[in-house]
């Protein structure tokens, strides 16, 4: 099976793998790499749901740079993320990888928005911390808005070049807002704001992929398709121009100006508010679905088959997954498997 998938250019094989193998496969990854097997099972049933949903960038491929990152000691595989209240709501990922941490801010965060109407927690000392769509679906699923922003790891990651320039200086710098939405969910809009994450540009290499025009630029400022240009000192371009390297830039402040030095990967700041504060839950309910419905019944542009909502992709995705299985790149599950069996 050959084809696009998600924003890789990938002409080669690609084979069905079950999640649960997919599952199985990525849990052992990361046990032999050190990790405790509760933190193994939930980064794997992280990773394997990114996978069904389409994000390919933050899917099963990522097991492989989280044992390179252990290994050479970027990430602690054996640390556990800590919540404290004292003097602010802080989550210490303690060095290790943030989707444990992330799982624990929005349960903390959710928990105080209960009782107060709001929370705002800020998560640091982390690895890298997964999809953040799937944070603020299970979020808007206990009835809360979640705004999640990561920033503060240029020192580290210096990916995307400011507006105007040739050279990275930035990382992609993401953001996450989600909400209860209408009969078929939350809507959730989870993006970077760079033309494209920079899992995509790793999914690519290790698939022997390219990249879609328009994203990347290699060290001379020059377009290029070849993530390998990003590694010789190519750097990712800010989406939207202007618009997404003025996110990008707040991002960096709020990460590293207010919340302090980043360590590992970078900062983040999750605020989540109780909705039902406002209006019923019943009530949000009939006026998103009023909302999104006409917006889905918008007669499609040429090109397209229909209109989606934001997290939308991400649900139909799944819903094919499951009974498809994953679509990996050949060279990609080979990787796994081989890192599997040590």
């Amino acid at each position: 099976m050959t084809g696009k998938s998600g924003k890789l250019v990938y002409e080669g094989e690609r084979v069905a793998v079950p999640a649960d193998e997919a599952f199985r496969a990525v849990e052992a990854v990361l046990t032999r790499a050190g990790c405790p097997d509760g933190t193994a099972r939930i980064v794997a049933d992280h990773l394997v749901d990114s996978g069904l949903s389409g994000v390919e960038s933050h899917g099963v491929m990522r097991c492989l740079q989280y044992a390179d990152q252990f290994r050479s000691g970027y990430m602690n595989p054996a640390s556990s993320p800590i919540y404290d209240t004292d003097p602010v709501p802080i989550v210490d990922g303690r060095g290790g990888i943030g989707i444990p941490a992330m799982h624990l801010a929005a349960q903390e965060a959710v928990a105080t928005a209960r009782r107060t109407g709001v929370a705002a927690v800020a998560i640091r000392n982390v690895g890298h911390t997964g999809r953040l769509g799937a944070y603020a679906e299970r979020i808007a699923g206990q009835g809360c808005l979640s705004i999640i922003i990561g920033g503060g790891g240029r020192e580290n990651w210096r990916q995307v070049a400011p507006y105007g320039g040739r050279k990275a200086l930035l990382p992609t710098n993401p953001y996450c807002i989600g909400m209860p939405g209408g009969l078929q969910g939350p809507v959730v809009l989870d993006f970077a704001t760079a033309m494209i994450a920079g899992g995509w540009i790793y999914a690519a290499r290790n698939a022997g992929a390219r990249l879609p025009e328009g994203v990347l630029i290699d060290p001379d400022g020059m377009p290029s398709t070849d993530p390998e240009d990003y590694f010789r000192g190519g750097a990712i371009l800010p989406a939207g121009g202007p618009k997404g390297y003025a996110m990008a830039v707040l991002a960096e402040l709020i990460g590293e100006a207010m919340l302090g030095p980043a360590t590992t990967e970078m900062n983040w700041l999750m605020v989540v508010l109780d909705t039902t504060r406002y209006r019923s839950a019943s009530a949000i309910q009939d006026v998103a679905e009023e909302i999104l419905a006409e917006l889905r019944d918008c007669p499609p542009a040429p090109g397209f088959d229909r209109v989606q909502v934001p997290g939308e992709r991400e649900r139909d995705a799944r819903r094919r997954a499951r009974a498809e299985g994953l679509l990996l790149p050949a060279p990609t599950w080979r990787q796994i498997l081989d890192a599997a069996d040590g």
